[in-house]
């Protein structure tokens, strides 16, 4: 039998891998210049459990904001609008991703690893000076979704990668590159693609385990990809691989960050670890 491409993996899978009707609306208000942040409120609070989980991050330790936060209109005047549509995108991947079977790999461990990827690259792209920082947030915790779509449609792909890479002591990417001739990473670019997600996510999910070879996004794929290395090397949170990805030697130059001075932030992602996980997972 043929094995599928990574585009095939995403194809004629649209309600097994779709996002909530709520994220699309919101794409479609982001292209109108004539809404306000009361219509985007309203878009979100047509979501009450969407709208309960963005108001328990915006009042968190995460923004420590001075006084609470009670709408989501609040929200978006203070958080901005770009910022909060993707909060809501992190939350809602997870809320929609998390009820798949742990015969695999265990799957509050892929999750904790995807936060804290995620933290790891918002806390660079705050040291960057970035002005969007919760896009490089929402593309850690993205990074790894394509597994997920291997393991959903090809589950028998999925579990020979895995035990190859413990058995060959290699990356599960190298394992799925040798067995499929692709990995996670671009199938996964290839589902954020899918969902008409700006090109710079695609990018930085499809080679965060290669970004030499982002050509259009290399700065974006760079900082994923050291915050995945990051999370790894830290042990900030327990992963499911059994060997830790190897740093891009040119990720610094690319992301022209002190690595001295990101050490010392880096810590800040621990304190953040636990308390983030209180509000996604």
């Amino acid at each position: 039998m043929a094995i599928p491409t990574a585009k095939e993996m995403v194809q004629g899978s649209e309600q097994l891998f779709s996002l909530p009707k709520v994220f699309y609306q919101l794409q479609t208000a982001l292209s109108d210049p004539d809404k306000s942040f009361e219509d985007f409120g309203a878009i979100i609070s047509h979501d009450p459990a969407l709208s309960a989980r963005l108001l328990r991050i915006v009042n968190s330790p995460f923004y420590g904001l001075s006084s609470r936060v009670e709408t989501i209109s609040h929200a978006l005047s203070i958080v901005g609008l770009d910022q909060l549509v993707d909060l809501a995108m992190a939350t809602s991947v997870i809320y929609q991703f998390r009820g798949i079977p742990n015969t695999l790999f265990n799957m509050e461990s892929f999750w904790k690893h995807s936060i804290a990827a995620g933290l790891a690259a918002r806390t660079i792209g705050q040291l960057r000076g970035e002005d969007n920082v919760e896009r490089l947030y929402l593309a850690g915790i993205l990074h790894d979704l394509g597994r997920l779509v291997i393991y959903m449609k090809e589950p028998t792909l999925a579990r020979d990668a895995f035990y190859r890479s413990k058995e060959k002591e290699e990356n599960i990417h190298l394992s799925e590159q040798a067995l499929m001739g692709f990995d996670h990473a671009e199938v996964g670019g290839e589902l954020l693609r899918s969902w008409q997600l700006p090109e710079s996510l695609v990018q930085a999910v499809a080679f965060h385990h290669e970004p030499a070879r982002c050509k259009e996004f290399p700065v974006v794929a760079a900082v994923v990809h050291t915050a995945d290395y990051l999370v790894h090397d830290m042990n900030i949170a327990k992963s499911e691989e059994f060997y830790v990805p190897v740093l891009d030697t040119q990720t610094w130059e690319k992301i022209q960050i002190d690595p001295k001075e990101l050490a010392r932030k880096i810590m800040d992602v621990q304190d953040q670890f636990e308390q983030t996980l209180q509000m996604f997972l």
